[in-house]
């Protein structure tokens, strides 16, 4: 870490403060003296409060996410190391938690459109990101103002939210992914969507073809473990019966077959594709539902944070995956990928960071094989 000191007299300390949009709650900031500022997420005008008279009241706090240092593309890898021993410190929560609050079930709210969204920053852990929870927040005003999701029956976890049942620690997401699908029947759209760290383990069933498994790392990781792509799996994609629509928008490294679903489609950058059969052993699909994945990158690939699109930290996968859904309609699948993949190509080179180790390129899994030109996206 860098500190710099200025004379007061000759440079201001801050040209910028945060502030809350008053209708997504996306944080924002905002130049020092501006009596409003458009939000880029939800376009409402939000008023602000004048600020305090304290020559302190602009200085960046330990938790601020718009720092002007903030790299843009990409900051923050969401990667983690197979190793359990891994650099992380322990986690500190913000508040106690104990065994009776991981036992909290979510509400009894189903309807014909349901989510689960969780976005996890891991404050406080020296491999922090920045976006994750902005991605979250994006996805829940997405869902719900343009694609009609009943807001109750949204459930969405960060370290932000004030319900303990809400913290995404790995008994709540446990939770809630079962809430996803209990009950659900023909003509239901369900959506999961994860925006964090993401892991590879060693597979230990054989059940897949590069020989890890892929995992999500909920909050308390450390002391209660990772979550295999097998039992997110078995808890959300094998249970769809007929009619029931699932979609995973999965925003972390190594994230390919996150969902562990048995087709992968494969595109080249002419357009091109061919699903391949990733079924080896135990049966990976349905229930007689169908299941499609879009995630951030391959399965050997990494993902990261980038202020490159709004100047906020969000996750490339989420802001791509938004705006292509905004920006046209009657989209088919195909279309979809391909116009997130140009994109994100285009923050890449903007930004000079075309080798291939910066490479990341969404990919679309799903229970069955299907013309990918054809189909359109329904969620």
């Amino acid at each position: 870490m860098i500190t710099l000191f200025f004379h007061l007299s000759s440079f201001h300390i801050m040209d910028r403060r945060r502030c809350k949009c008053q209708r997504c709650g996306m944080n924002i900031a905002a130049p020092i003296g501006a009596q409003t500022i458009i939000c880029p997420r939800c376009q409402s005008v939000t008023q602000l409060q004048p600020p305090r008279n304290n020559s302190f009241a602009n200085f960046p706090t330990a938790n601020n996410n718009m720092r002007p240092e903030f790299p843009a593309y990409p900051a923050r890898p969401r990667r983690m190391s197979p190793n359990v021993n891994n650099n992380f410190q322990p986690q500190q929560f913000n508040r106690p938690m104990s065994p009776q609050i991981n036992n909290i079930r979510p509400p009894a709210v189903h309807g014909r459109k349901r989510a689960v969204l969780c976005g996890i920053n891991y404050r406080g852990h020296a491999k922090s990101l920045k976006g994750s929870i902005n991605d979250a927040l994006s996805m829940r005003y997405f869902l719900v103002e343009k694609l009609g999701f009943p807001i109750a029956s949204v459930i969405v976890l960060t370290e932000d939210e004030k319900d303990p049942y809400k913290y995404p620690t790995k008994a709540n997401i446990r939770s809630a992914l079962r809430w996803l699908v209990h009950g659900c029947r023909s003509g239901d759209s369900l959506v999961f969507h994860y925006s964090g760290h993401g892991a590879q383990v060693r597979d230990r069933d054989g059940d897949e073809i590069d020989g890890h498994d892929e995992s999500l790392c909920p909050v308390d990781y450390e002391t209660e473990g990772r979550i295999l792509d097998d039992e997110i799996n078995s808890t959300i994609v094998r249970p769809l019966p007929p009619g029931v629509i699932l979609h995973g928008i999965i925003d972390t490294c190594f994230s390919g077959t996150f969902l562990d679903l048995p087709f992968v489609c494969r595109i080249n950058r002419a357009g091109y594709f061919k699903w391949e059969d990733h079924r080896i052993r135990a049966y990976k699909g349905t229930s007689g539902g169908t299941a499609f994945s879009i995630s951030a990158c391959d399965d050997h690939q990494s993902s990261g944070d980038t202020t490159a699109f709004t100047g906020v930290p969000m996750g490339a996968l989420t802001y791509s995956f938004i705006q292509t859904l905004e920006q046209e309609t009657k989209l088919t699948y195909g279309r979809l990928i391909m116009s997130m993949q140009n994109k994100i190509q285009e923050a890449q080179k903007g930004l000079g960071l075309n080798g291939a180790n910066e490479t990341q390129e969404p990919q679309l899994s799903s229970s069955e094989p299907f013309d990918i030109y054809s189909k359109l996206v329904a969620i």
